[in-house]
């Protein structure tokens, strides 16, 4: 086994695809990466209703499917399969004439959304006997779908329009150019009534295999939402009590009108709208802080929080919800793998209870900020302290010590096949 340390981060040879050929000067080549790329969409009044129409065939088709398959596990005991559910779409179209004003792709996509609901359900029920405190949910009946999904066909793209099959040509705005092999297109309409088309690509493309830049661990937190190993803090976008203020009072006009009314209804598009602006505030500056961490360190050890755990907090629930960590992670994770960067997670438990210096652990109360330690008498910023600690448990020792090819300790290789295995050093599309 031969195994090279490139910035912080070992990799083996034997673990990489065949698909990625490997330069060890610092390039990998012909690596596939997978974008989405997102468009403001601005169908006319008659395609509105048109796409409306299809959202809501396809809610009844899934319904309709999933009572198929309640029914077919009453009956048999057994699981209603992908294959089963594609087969009775196609027998349920030719029964009932109006499915034909909807693209076939786009009704095919219906058994596979539900099938991905059916997995999840057993993936939990799995975990929650495995001794995991979550939710098992079992797939219930929608009362909206927002969203119409083409996987293989039945789209095209001109410089300004995209044309859809059983809809016609839609306005968007293309403010850039799209890069690689599309591979499915999704029509999206908001709670607000805003229309967007996402386009999903596949390219082949060369990126560095390090940026050479230094390693680098994350806490996240509330009062500072960000804080690295070494000193730096990053803030997120937050949202004022002016903004806050206009948020309850919307709220309070939905709940003062008739359930049913125009009127209400009127109350919560606006609250839906203002609702939009701030995440899409929120989700800027998240994608700004992504951008500068992935080009500015070769190696992100960052927490893998349990949000739904943590939310239970009745007192930090709604702080912790607005700082979206979750999103955070995913674009770090994506955003790494064309950077020359590596994102990876590490297990947070204790990391704000432990000394950086002597591994020392001790309680630590959320009212103190500052790590005082009673054994080596270590004093330093509670945040501070527990990014150092991600740091060195993401990198199990490797302090660059190491000389390329001299060979690594066990919990080294066994964290640099973790870091292959999930695609984010390679920049493999998973």
């Amino acid at each position: 086994m031969r195994t090279r340390l490139y910035g912080r981060v070992l990799i083996d040879e034997s673990e990489c695809d065949n698909k990625i050929h490997i330069n060890f000067n610092g390039v990998i080549k012909m690596v596939i990466l997978k974008k989405t790329y997102k468009f403001r969409a601005y169908p006319s009044k008659e395609q509105k209703a048109i796409l409306n129409r299809q959202m809501l065939l396809c809610k009844e088709l899934y319904n309709h499917l999933l009572e198929k398959a309640k029914e077919h596990f009453r009956d048999t005991g057994k699981t209603f399969t992908k294959y089963d559910m594609v087969k009775w779409v196609t027998k349920f179209k030719k029964e009932h004439s109006e499915y034909n004003g909807v693209y076939s792709q786009v009704l095919q996509n219906v058994p596979d959304r539900l099938s991905k609901a059916y997995k999840n359900f057993f993936r939990r029920a799995k975990e929650k006997r495995g001794g995991k405190k979550v939710k098992v949910g079992f797939p219930r009946f929608r009362n909206f779908v927002s969203s119409l999904t083409y996987p293989q066909s039945g789209f095209k793209i001109e410089r300004k329009r995209i044309g859809l099959s059983k809809v016609g040509m839609i306005n968007f705005v293309n403010h850039r150019e799209i890069e690689g092999k599309i591979k499915t297109l999704s029509v999206k309409k908001t709670k607000s009534g805003e229309w967007y088309v996402t386009i999903s690509v596949e390219k082949e493309d060369i990126v560095p295999f390090t940026n050479g830049k230094e390693a680098v661990g994350i806490d996240l937190g509330i009062t500072n939402y960000a804080a690295l190993s070494d000193g730096k803090v990053l803030q997120n976008k937050d949202v004022s009590n002016k903004e806050r203020k206009t948020l309850r009072r919307l709220q309070k006009s939905i709940s003062r009108r008739k359930k049913g009314s125009k009127n209400r209804k009127k109350s919560a598009f606006r609250f839906a709208r203002y609702s939009e602006h701030i995440s899409r505030i929120r989700e800027d500056n998240l994608h700004k802080l992504s951008y500068y961490l992935v080009h500015s360190y070769s190696f992100i050890a960052y927490e893998e929080l349990r949000i739904a755990n943590m939310v239970r907090n009745r007192h930090l629930a709604k702080s912790i919800s607005e700082s979206s960590w979750g999103n955070f992670a995913q674009m770090l994770q994506y955003k790494a793998e064309s950077a020359g960067c590596v994102a990876v997670g590490v297990n947070p438990q204790n990391t704000s209870k432990t000394c950086s210096e002597c591994g020392n652990v001790q309680e630590m109360p959320l009212s103190e900020r500052t790590f005082n330690c009673g054994k080596c008498g270590l004093n330093i910023d509670r945040d501070l302290n527990a990014s150092k600690n991600i740091l060195k448990r993401a990198t199990s020792g490797q302090g660059g010590s190491h000389a390329s090819g001299d060979s690594a300790s066990a919990p080294q290789k066994e964290s640099a096949s973790r870091i292959v295995e999930s695609g984010t050093t390679l920049g493999v599309s998973r």
